[in-house]
């Protein structure tokens, strides 16, 4: 009798332990089987248009960074990257001679000034030179002009003492000799009239000799100012050619940026893996002509995946980031996995759903949302990458 109330003592006991500790269990831990895997996805798209030429990947083929993926016909890329070329180097040329005109052209407007100011100088002194022979040539008209008179004068006295000695002679009141003299006198003195007045003339064509000089040494004068006024505008052409060279370097600039572009464009005829993963949703052929931004594939990283775990908002009570936490795969019967909570979202899953609940109504319904919360699994869990976005799994989450 004894025995037997010591033994349905202890299997009490032995109960009462159990039940204790499935309390303590189930009150240590949460649990959601409206969870997932989620990864990264990445969608490749086409830089350029063009036809293409080889696809080097197929579904599910695992690819490593920079493995080349598609290859699209460069041939109108290449003769757009030489045309390119071709420009830059005409720019450069132009840029080069436009820069060199710059001293060349300070240089020369500096020497016009210099030879300008050097030819007003000389023209000054000619015009100078050109009056006084000018005024010279007034004076020696103005002498011709009063021996002209003087000569006339001594002509009229002269023909007059030859009449007078002629009615003298005819009396014989006066010699012969006496009026052959008067009448030589004469004669002379009439030559010297004539001669005066050939040196009259002279004087006057002397003056229009000289007045012609000095009009084309005023003209010339008048040339070397406008010489100078053009010298003058040196420093606005040099100024303009400054701006040319600088408009010459910006088309170089420009030309050297199409070349890069260019450069990039034949670069991205070949479309390559920006991160090592798996191909999925392939949808390009060889052949088909594509354009820029279509979508080629999609690469899932397989290294960097994470479970989002939808628990009930009255399970985030205690759960906090940092808890540890257990994952069962369904894909691979029950397999657990370890992780931690790495963060819990801040809204709700209908706040992100295109079509949130509307509660400002008369019809309200309370209904328990979920709260997404992610949880990251620890480093080497899964070192055969078996584990796929999308898969469902049944996370814990130790909160105690």
């Amino acid at each position: 009798m004894g025995n037997r109330v010591r033994l349905i003592a202890a299997a009490i006991v032995a109960v009462a332990v159990v039940i204790g500790v499935w309390i303590w269990i189930a009150s240590g831990h949460e649990s959601t089987d409206d969870a997932q895997i989620e990864g990264h996805v990445t969608q490749v798209a086409a830089r350029v248009s063009g036809t293409v030429l080889r696809v080097a990947v197929n579904d599910n083929q695992s690819v490593d960074a920079g493995a080349i993926l598609v290859e699209i016909d460069p041939r109108d890329y290449q003769v757009a990257l030489e045309k390119a070329r071709a420009e830059l180097a005409d720019a450069e040329a132009t840029a080069a001679a436009a820069e060199s005109n710059v001293p060349i052209t300070s240089a020369t407007a500096s020497g016009n000034i210099g030879t300008a100011q050097g030819s007003i100088e000389q023209a000054r002194g000619g015009a100078d030179a050109a009056q006084k022979e000018v005024d010279a040539a007034h004076a020696r008209l103005t002498t011709a002009q009063a021996k002209q008179r003087e000569a006339e004068a001594n002509a009229v006295k002269a023909a007059r003492d030859v009449e007078r000695l002629r009615g003298l002679l005819a009396k014989d009141e006066v010699s012969q000799q006496l009026f052959d003299a008067a009448v030589a006198g004469a004669d002379a003195a009439k030559a010297a009239v004539d001669s005066m007045r050939s040196q009259v003339a002279e004087a006057d064509a002397g003056i229009l000799v000289a007045e012609s000089r000095l009009v084309a040494a005023r003209g010339g004068e008048r040339q070397a100012h406008a010489a100078l006024q053009s010298a003058q505008t040196g420093p606005e052409q040099v100024t303009a050619m400054r701006a040319r060279a600088a408009s010459a370097e910006a088309r170089v600039q420009q030309a050297r940026a199409a070349l890069q572009q260019a450069e990039l464009n034949l670069q991205y005829a070949t479309t390559k893996a920006a991160q090592a993963g798996i191909v999925s949703r392939k949808s390009v052929e060889v052949g088909q002509v594509i354009q820029a931004g279509q979508p080629l594939m999609a690469i899932i990283p397989l290294e960097n995946v994470w479970v989002t775990a939808n628990f009930k908002e009255t399970q985030l009570t205690n759960m906090r980031a940092g808890q540890r936490a257990t994952i069962k795969v369904d894909a691979y019967g029950g397999k657990e996995f370890h992780g931690h909570v790495d963060s819990i979202a801040a809204a709700t899953g209908a706040r992100f759903s295109m079509l949130p609940p509307e509660n400002a109504t008369g019809n309200y319904v309370k209904v328990v949302q979920r709260v997404p919360v992610k949880i990251v699994f620890d480093p080497g869990q899964d070192p055969e990458h078996l584990l796929r976005p999308g898969m469902s799994v049944e996370p814990i989450v130790y909160i105690k």
